[in-house]
């Protein structure tokens, strides 16, 4: 049985079948996914029965694996899964649900805001795979936003206006939206903080398409003052982030979605986390290069 693609949206994300992604692949399977991550930019897999290992030889059909960001921070004994899997779930090391003031959870409320994984690191993140192993009876669910249709929708004198800008991105940035500061991340965490450079227009060399790279890890724009910065990714994010870009799935357990972090945002929605399980387990492809120079203090 060949796989089929069924589209969700006019301009983002498609259902696949015909395929268990559990299983080794062929190279025209892996072609296969990879044209379909290029047309829609998020793939919706269901029945997909993953353990971490299986998910793992899956993921690197793809590229390298990046380490997760939480287990960089993290100090000994706090990791529930292997560095290489990033842990989006409200369960501690013992796999108990996460008290209302725990630090962990609290940071984890960042997931909330748009972003795209990784820009905060100078070679940012290319797919990003996650899969559902408990989900909540409500709420939880993920949307994803389409930043080609969202800069093809630009008008010209902001497509001008955006043409060479180059933004800054940090951790640091969209935790201080939810009011952490940098001092919160200990001095042993300091250095993995410092901003990164990306231009807020990508060109994607395997459609030839422009898209937008914005995410709530941006906290400046070269050359411009903070605030109008501020003010005008803000405005660029409402823009970006309509109803007609977006896309919003329903978790069901052992569901699989790939999404294209060069060409889609995204964020969680909230659910009970102090009483239901949320056990969602990430595999993040490393990205292939920059996209703009780096200041000497951000190489």
């Amino acid at each position: 049985m060949s796989m089929t693609f069924t589209p969700l949206t006019p301009t983002i994300a498609a259902e696949v079948a015909g395929i268990d992604l559990t299983r080794p692949l062929t190279p025209g399977q892996v072609q296969a996914i990879d044209d379909g991550m290029d047309r829609y930019g998020v793939l919706v897999f269901h029945d997909q029965h993953f353990d971490d290992e299986s998910q793992f030889a899956f993921s690197r059909n793809f590229g390298p694996l990046e380490i997760s960001s939480g287990g960089e921070m993290s100090k000994p004994g706090e990791m529930r899964l292997k560095l290489e899997m990033a842990d989006i779930s409200n369960l501690d090391a013992d796999n108990k649900l996460r008290a209302a003031d725990d630090r962990k959870r609290l940071g984890a409320l960042g997931n909330q805001l748009w972003h795209s994984d990784a820009s905060f690191r100078a070679i940012p993140a290319k797919y990003s795979m996650l899969s559902a192993r408990i989900v909540p009876p409500t709420g939880g669910n993920t949307e994803f936003a389409d930043m080609r249709a969202a800069y093809d929708a630009l008008d010209d004198a902001t497509k001008a206006e955006v043409a060479d800008l180059i933004t800054e991105h940090s951790n640091a940035y969209s935790r201080e939206i939810i009011g952490f500061t940098r001092q919160d991340y200990g001095a042993e965490n300091q250095d993995k903080l410092r901003p990164v450079r990306h231009r807020l227009v990508r060109h994607d060399p395997r459609t030839g398409r422009k898209t937008l790279y914005l995410s709530a890890h941006i906290g400046a724009i070269l050359g411009w003052p903070i605030p109008e910065a501020r003010a005008f990714i803000r405005d660029l994010m409402e823009h970006a982030t309509q109803r007609q870009f977006v896309y919003a799935h329903q978790w069901k357990p052992w569901d699989f979605v790939i999404w294209d972090n060069r060409t889609t945002m995204h964020r969680a929605r909230r659910y009970n986390d102090l009483k239901d399980i949320r056990d969602m387990r990430r595999t993040t492809i490393r990205g292939e290069g920059l996209t703009a120079e780096q200041a000497q203090e951000a190489a």
